[in-house]
């Protein structure tokens, strides 16, 4: 069970904070719930009921579903600010993926009567709302194709390059999340010994270098290249 933390946010950073109406922040004070979550933890799980949304306020979490009975496929990556449980707001009434925090996070919660009573009022939200849906049924239809006809080499690349573009890059140059490889290779959708030879195939080709967990591009190009001839 996520733990309630008497730490407060400051209504300003994440989705619905953003976009909403002035006026509106101090029902989203008064309403939110602030919960601490442990690296590891889950936040919610595929097949619960839908209580409510949330929103991260600090940290990283990752949205994944099952692939089958023993594997997972990551479906994206939440950090600051980003929206979590929505997909949930189908007629089944249950979240159809699980979100668990990657590192220690702080997230924010409202249930789900608020949230529809804040989607009636803030029409601005209500748009940027229907337009982040739209980019995600894109990009989920593009990773569906991905992982039917792009190799294990194509996979992998553009997995790295997805995450450099979201996370950015440390002062000293690695991608500014650390990832277990398992998660690394349920992200690519690629068994985790296969994850592992094309890692081992970009150091030794001087594409990318590893330390632990962190990745460093070291020819974006050349990665980009192994995207490009996988179509």
């Amino acid at each position: 069970m996520i733990v309630k933390t008497k730490f407060t946010c400051d209504v300003a950073t994440c989705f619905l904070c953003t976009f909403c109406l002035n006026d509106w922040k101090p029902a989203i004070a008064a309403n939110k719930q602030n919960f601490k979550v442990k690296k590891g933890q889950q936040i919610f799980k595929e097949g619960d009921p839908v209580t409510g949304i949330y929103f991260v306020y600090d940290g990283s979490v990752k949205v994944h579903k099952k692939w089958d009975k023993e594997k997972e496929l990551i479906i994206r990556f939440a950090h600051k600010g980003d929206i979590l449980g929505h997909l949930g707001l189908e007629s089944n009434h249950v979240y159809p993926v699980s979100a668990t925090a990657l590192e220690t996070s702080t997230v924010c919660f409202i249930n789900m009567d608020f949230f529809e009573a804040s989607l009636n009022v803030n029409n601005g939200f209500a748009i940027k709302l229907i337009r982040f849906f739209a980019n995600e049924l894109q990009n989920s239809e593009k990773r569906m194709r991905n992982l039917a006809h792009m190799p294990v080499k194509g996979r992998v690349a553009q997995a790295i390059i997805t995450l450099k573009n979201q996370f950015g890059i440390t002062h000293d140059g690695y991608i500014d999340i650390e990832l277990a490889r398992q998660d690394l290779a349920s992200f690519s959708g690629v068994a985790y010994e296969s994850l592992f030879r094309t890692i081992n195939d970009f150091v030794g080709d001087g594409i990318i270098e590893v330390a632990g967990k962190g990745i460093m591009i070291k020819n974006e190009d050349l990665l980009l290249r192994a995207v490009e001839d996988s179509y």
